[in-house]
Order: structure tokens, then sequence, then C-alpha cells
């Protein structure tokens, strides 16, 4: 496959409702998208680095110095591309930057699928048209107020709740949330928030009975992990943390996580993210694909993943309507029973529509060989 050039777009879209986490709170959503230009085909791919380095090391004009700089003219250079993998060995003399990394090697791959008329899922392996859709909750200023949205979440049929939590919003929360929907599939996430000392915290969330608790210590404290779930119950689900394949089977021998979280931006591109799968199913660990408010360019790649075979629990992929007024793409709509189909179009199955793009394009630039 050619590529004839490759234009970044920076598009920002306003939240249906702030979200907060143990990170900070975020009303807008700013992305770079990615547009391969491959002659008869064109692919998309999305970075899901937010505005400030809070989640990673990574943040959105960084990202879009790196890829434009460094990323593009390394894959234009290599010449046309003889397999997708191709594009992660003509960059891997760049360190990190894995947010920026995965938004170029998705953009190729949906143009390769697209060429070769076959869906990414089916591509990957999948095996799943629908999958099944859990829904995060951030934090909210009052009890009351988190409540009132989680039923709204229920009613639509979401069959899985995470709720954010941070030091001071976290037992006292979950416990009122938990009596009030005894039934209903919970799990938290912490993103890193706390620390070895204070595991009373988590061994309090122990007794309500949740599915898991993702991400409590800091990403780099995989032995700390590894103590934390041994005095736990609820499985330890590992997101931050695990960056490559390597991570994951570290953390797995480890016995830091029972569950874990794949997001493809986080560990450097979609083919990482399903040799990650592999490694997890291989190991009997339960993984599920994490979002990052990403657009429906973005979430049509996470759906995508979310069909492999070892991809067995509802992840964070909510509708479109979860997050925006009106998406950059056709909508993903979850159904009553709490599924959403997986797309079964060329590549990704979707593309931004054109003039909604246009209204949400902020900054844009074209590299050509």
């Amino acid at each position: 496959m050619k590529i004839r050039a490759v234009d970044l777009l920076e598009v920002g879209l306003p939240l249906v409702r702030p979200f907060r986490t143990s990170f900070g709170e975020e009303r807008d959503k700013r992305a770079i998208l990615v547009r391969v230009d491959a002659g008869d085909v064109e692919g998309w791919g999305e970075c899901v680095a937010p505005e400030e380095p809070r989640y990673s090391e990574e943040w959105l004009d960084g990202a879009w110095e790196v890829i434009g700089r460094w990323l593009v003219p390394a894959i234009l250079a290599g010449g046309e591309i003889g397999e997708p993998p191709d594009v992660a060995a003509r960059v891997s003399w760049v360190r990190g930057h894995r947010m920026s990394r995965a938004a170029v090697e998705s953009a190729v791959l949906d143009a390769w699928c697209r060429t070769e008329e076959v869906s990414l899922s089916r591509w990957f392996g999948g095996v799943r048209d629908r999958i099944p859709c859990g829904v995060s909750v951030g934090i909210a200023p009052t009890v009351e107020a988190m409540l009132e949205e989680i039923q709204g979440y229920l009613a639509a049929g979401y069959q899985r709740v995470k709720l954010k939590i941070e030091p001071d919003r976290d037992v006292q929360v979950v416990r009122a949330v938990r009596e009030a929907l005894p039934d209903t599939p919970l799990s938290v996430d912490a993103n890193g928030a706390y620390s070895l000392a204070e595991a009373a915290v988590f061994e309090a969330l122990d007794e309500f009975g949740l599915v898991m608790i993702e991400q409590p210590l800091d990403h780099e404290d995989l032995a700390e992990h590894a103590k934390l779930q041994a005095r736990l119950r609820t499985p330890i689900c590992l997101d931050e943390s695990i960056r490559s394949v390597a991570d994951a089977r570290a953390a797995i021998e480890m016995g830091a996580c029972r569950v874990v979280n794949i997001k493809a931006g986080r560990v450097g591109g979609p083919l990482e993210a399903a040799r990650i799968q592999e490694a997890a199913m291989a190991s009997g660990v339960a993984t599920w694909i994490g979002g990052m408010l990403e657009t429906g360019v973005g979430r049509a790649l996470n759906v995508a993943l979310a069909s492999l075979p070892g991809v067995t629990m509802p992840g964070d992929t909510s509708a479109s309507e979860r997050y925006f007024h009106q998406d950059l793409t056709e909508p993903f709509v979850v159904r009553p029973d709490g599924t959403m189909a997986v797309p079964e179009g060329p590549g990704i199955g979707v593309s931004p529509d054109p003039q909604r793009l246009r209204a949400c394009t902020l900054r844009s630039a074209r590299i050509e060989p």
C-alpha cells in the first residue's frame, strides 16, 4: 500500500456533562485525528493523548509535534507499506510516545483493511458481532447526583457500572451506591491515586462484592499491587501499569492483577493491544477494552478490539450520546440489552462526516513525502 500523504486534524467537541476523575475534570474533548491518504482509500486513527500529561507523560500538543515531525516522516520515507507491522518497525527508534504511535498505526491499519475490503474486527479474528457495554461514571458533587446518573445508564441497558474514586470519596460513596443498587455489577477505578499504606480503603471496598478494583496504586508499583492483591478477594485490574505485552506478562506472573484493561493508545497501537489480549487469554486472565472519551473514530477501533475472543468483560464502550451531543461519525448506539453492534464495513467501518468534521476542526496540517 502506498501512502500519498497524511493529514493531521485537531478537533474539539463539548462533552454532554463534565467528567471528573482523580486526575481532574474534563469539560471538552480535544483530539488529534490522523488521516492516511492511500489513493483509492483513506484510513483514520485517533490520538487519545489528553490536554495535560496527567494520565501519562503524553499530552496533546506534544503528540501533534511528535506525529508531524518524526512519526509520519519516518513512515513516508520507508516507501510502500508491505504489512501493517511495518509501521511499528519504521518508528521503533522513537522511545515512548505510545499514544502518538498508536494513532498513526491505527490510521494505516484502517486504510490497509479498507484496501483489502475486510473489517478490522474480522482482520483481527473477532468472534462477536455485538459486544457487551459498560459505563464509567465520574466523580459527582453528591451521591444523589451520582445515583441519578447511574439510574439513567441502567435504564439504557448498560451491563456494568464503573465508579471513579479518589481519597475521601471512596468507601462511603461506594457503600451508598451498593446499598441503593445491590444487584448491579459495580467496579471502581482509582487511577493510581492511593499508596499501599492506604490498603485499609481497599479492604473496606472488598466487602461490597465488586467486579474489580482498577489501578488502585501508582502505575510503577507492580510489586505493591501484588502485595495488595494478596490481601483482597476482589480482583485488581491494571490499566496505567500495562504499557506493553511485556508489562502484562510481568504483572500476571507477579500476581499483581487478575484482570487487564487494554487501551490501544496506552500500549502503542492496536497490534500490541491484540498481543496483550492473546497473552492474557493464554494465562487465564480476563481482559476488557478501556476508553479515553474517544470520538467515533477511536470508539470504532475499541469496538473492533472488544470483539476478540479473550475479551469477555463489558468495557468502557459507551454510546456516543454518553459523551457527545453529536459525534464526528455515525453515532454508536447501545441497545436495551446492553450491547453494541460491531461495524461490518471495511476497516473501522465508519468515517467522520465531512461537514461535522469541518465544524469541529481547530487546526490541520498535511504531510507529504
